[in-house]
């Protein structure tokens, strides 16, 4: 029965046949490809689970669902929905188990047990829960409620051991299963549950999208890590930026930001003093995230605990990609050597901007990032709703912003070209005249 069905002891399962017995010699034959075919498989997820990040020794506390003073549904008992609360927890628990080994298509095969749409019906699970009354507690708003909190909660944990540190550099071939792993599984999702209530298909889908969505950011946030970490090993490069980021007049782009963004010049300039000294010293990408996180701290701590937390994040991080907006606008009018090094500098620390400025916004809503981004889908509560209005919306939009093309590169044949290249060709979108007053001053 898949929903039961355990991850597989991978040192035992797969073993070698040495022994063929009369009439089984061409058979074994014929399907040794596909053994050796398996056992490398399960070689490469040997290899990837030192990349993972370590369970919880227990599985997160699932609340019991509780109608209060609300009607239980009709035809639905108490020892009914004491039964959909184990069968789910253990639902939950075998999801868990086969993405912790990596067994990642069996997750489909979980949700169509769980949700009676699988070839084959477990006659315990019918049982203890038949198909009707499973269909008739996915009404319950009740029971909706209770399925969101939990599966924010199983995705969370699932987020921490996939990628537990997103600044780690982990295998392409990692990433690619993840990726390809999160893009699977709405569709497995909506297969599985083609049968079930709208509205219960509602609540799994946005908690499901929210997980994808948190593994593809979290997977392009390290790919930016990794091809960053080569920039800012570089001492000749960091040369050229330094060079570079010297002749930015940082002066218009103050007087051109303020009007926008309103920031105190102070702080400003204090940044900007940091960051060319932190650039100077040529510090490792894990300095470079402890700089981010104390800029982040120090812009959001007057306002912790304020009901207008929320909100100052979300303008922290539009400010924050204005202003870097301008730094890059001025870099590309000069054609400066350095502009594709500092162009993957700034989508990369814009997202780690936005990564933890939305951790910070998740622990002020007393919920997990998950669940922030689940929220804004459009299934959220009225805390959220209220607490973060349309912080999503504007989150989005400020990172997706903040991708600037940059201007005509050579041919290059390899990224890491690219980035590390200079930038000959002039900006052919600005005029002459603004070109030869930033070259001269």
């Amino acid at each position: 029965m898949a929903m039961r069905q355990q991850p597989v002891n991978q040192g035992k399962r797969f073993k070698s046949v040495n022994v063929k017995s009369e009439g089984q010699g061409e058979a074994q034959q014929g399907n040794s490809q596909g053994y050796q075919q398996n056992s490398a498989s399960l070689g490469q997820n040997d290899q990837h689970r030192q990349y993972l990040g370590e369970a919880k020794s227990e599985f997160p506390d699932f609340d019991i669902i509780h109608f209060g003073a609300s009607r239980l549904p009709d035809d639905i008992t108490e020892e009914d929905i004491k039964n959909f609360q184990c069968l789910f927890k253990e639902h939950c628990e075998s999801v868990l188990d086969v993405v912790l080994n990596l067994q990642f298509s069996m997750v489909e095969s979980l949700w169509q047990s769980f949700w009676r749409t699988g070839t084959e019906i477990d006659a315990d699970f019918e049982e203890q829960l038949p198909k009707e009354r499973l269909y008739v507690l996915c009404q319950s708003e009740v029971v909706q409620k209770y399925v969101r909190t939990c599966d924010y909660q199983m995705y969370q944990a699932l987020v921490e051991v996939l990628i537990p540190d997103v600044l780690r550099p982990i295998p392409s071939t990692l990433t690619q299963a993840i990726r390809n792993f999160a893009k699977s599984l709405e569709g497995w999702l909506s297969a599985a549950m083609h049968e079930v209530p709208e509205e219960m298909i509602k609540v799994k889908l946005a908690a499901v999208n929210a997980f994808a969505q948190t593994l593809r950011r979290y997977t392009s946030l390290n790919h930016l890590a990794q091809a960053a970490r080569a920039v800012l090993q570089n001492s000749s490069q960091i040369s050229q930026m330094l060079t570079d980021l010297n002749r930015v007049d940082f002066n218009n782009v103050q007087e051109q930001a303020s009007w926008v963004c309103q920031c105190d010049e102070q702080t400003v300039t204090r940044l900007e003093q940091d960051f060319k000294l932190t650039l100077q010293q040529q510090n490792s990408l894990e300095q470079w995230a402890v700089w981010l996180e104390g800029v982040v701290t120090q812009i959001l701590k007057p306002h912790e605990g304020t009901h207008n937390f929320a909100k100052a994040a979300r303008q922290f991080l539009l400010k924050w990609s204005f202003y870097s907006s301008m730094v890059i606008r001025d870099l590309t009018l000069r054609s400066a050597a350095s502009f594709g090094s500092f162009h993957l500098i700034r989508l990369l620390y814009d997202e780690y901007m936005f990564y933890l400025v939305e951790h910070r916004v998740a622990d002020a809503c007393g919920e997990t990032p998950i669940a922030v981004m689940g929220e804004f889908v459009g299934m959220g509560t009225n805390k959220l709703n209220k607490l973060m209005g349309k912080t999503m919306t504007t989150l989005t939009t400020a990172s997706s912003a903040s991708a600037v093309s940059p201007p005509p590169a050579t041919n290059n044949n390899t990224t890491s070209k690219q980035v590390t290249g200079t930038s000959k060709s002039g900006a052919g979108d600005a005029s002459n005249h603004e070109t030869k007053r930033l070259k001269t001053s």
